[in-house]
């Protein structure tokens, strides 16, 4: 990992090269357990800081936790990286627009619009919204960043779907449609949208800057963005209590799980990296039994035996295709 780290992302295309039509997909890596690695540790930390995020209920307000993870993980960075990122100040500069843009879909847009949504809709609606950003990414990378859409994809998914669908709905898929449309509903939809044009996006303008300093540049217009917002709400000062939560927060989820995501989606496009986030339901409910005393129910094995095969379905290379930059495209659909 340390040799990727310093590694410039690779723009995949030569400079003589712009006359000529482009090529069918981007050229992805085989799957393999090492490859599989970032985004499965991605899960396990998202899963991990849901349950800072049920124990910080009460301790610090979501905008200041929001506010603090992203500041102290700016300030780590610049600390580590500062004199890197001063040496490509010129490269930032042709480039700052896009990561703006993907600081602001990646670090604010999601994270704001999720605990606004929280307000006007139920936990099951935001579970199973959350559960379609797989297919939102596979759909979003075939349209624009030249990722080939698969059978084994499209039914992996579906079926991971119903499986988050009946765990999320605690085995009673029927309460969905009782509880009506709410505000919340369509603020998650425009969060899920743009959780998964950060991965296409990310994926499809390759920028020539290592993936550290990518890293550096988002969380700081980030934590620019969420300033404002901060300051807007009700501060809650950092405390010995919420210190633990704050640190959990700004560490393992705001750099080493970002970089391991954009790892993942470097190495095995958006869309499949995607497929991943079916696994983040499951081992919610694995984290919150084994630390929070929750109970394991019947839908939560149905549920979750079934996102796991969906996911293995979806991570299958097409039929008679031995490597995943060579799946074969579905026509007409």
């Amino acid at each position: 990992m340390a040799a990727d780290a310093g590694r410039p992302i690779d723009n995949g295309m030569e400079s003589g090269m712009a006359a000529q039509p482009p090529p069918a997909a981007p050229a992805v890596k085989t799957m393999t357990p090492a490859s599989m690695s970032a985004p499965v540790l991605t899960m396990l930390i998202w899963a991990g800081n849901t349950v800072v995020t049920k124990a910080a209920s009460g301790v610090i307000e979501p905008a200041s936790i929001a506010f603090y993870r992203w500041l102290i993980a700016f300030l780590v960075l610049l600390a580590i990286f500062g004199p890197a990122a001063w040496r490509q100040r010129t490269v930032m500069r042709r480039h700052w627009y896009k990561l703006a843009i993907l600081g602001l879909l990646g670090m604010v847009i999601y994270q704001s619009l999720a605990y606004e949504a929280a307000k006007t809709t139920s936990a099951v609606n935001m579970g199973v919204l959350v559960a379609l950003m797989p297919l939102v990414s596979t759909l979003l990378a075939s349209a624009f960043a030249g990722e080939r859409l698969t059978w084994p994809r499209i039914v992996g998914g579906l079926t991971s779907l119903a499986g988050l669908v009946y765990l999320t709905s605690h085995g009673t898929p029927s309460m969905l449609l009782s509880g009506g449309f709410h505000i919340g509903d369509g603020l998650m939809i425009v969060a899920i949208i743009a959780n998964s044009l950060y991965g296409v996006l990310l994926k499809r303008w390759s920028l020539p800057l290592t993936m550290w300093l990518q890293l550096f540049w988002q969380v700081g217009f980030a934590t620019l963005a969420l300033l404002p917002i901060w300051l807007l709400s009700d501060i809650s000062p950092i405390t010995w209590a919420s210190l633990p939560l704050v640190l959990y927060a700004a560490l393992p989820t705001s750099l080493l799980a970002p970089f391991l995501w954009m790892t993942a989606i470097r190495d095995l496009g958006a869309g499949r990296s995607a497929m991943f986030i079916n696994l983040l339901p499951v081992m919610i409910a694995a984290l919150a039994w084994a630390t929070l005393g929750e109970q394991l129910y019947a839908y939560h094995v149905v549920g979750g035996g079934l996102a796991l095969i969906g996911v293995a379905i979806a991570l299958r290379p097409a039929r008679g295709i031995k490597a995943p930059a060579d799946d074969v495209e579905i026509e007409q659909l």
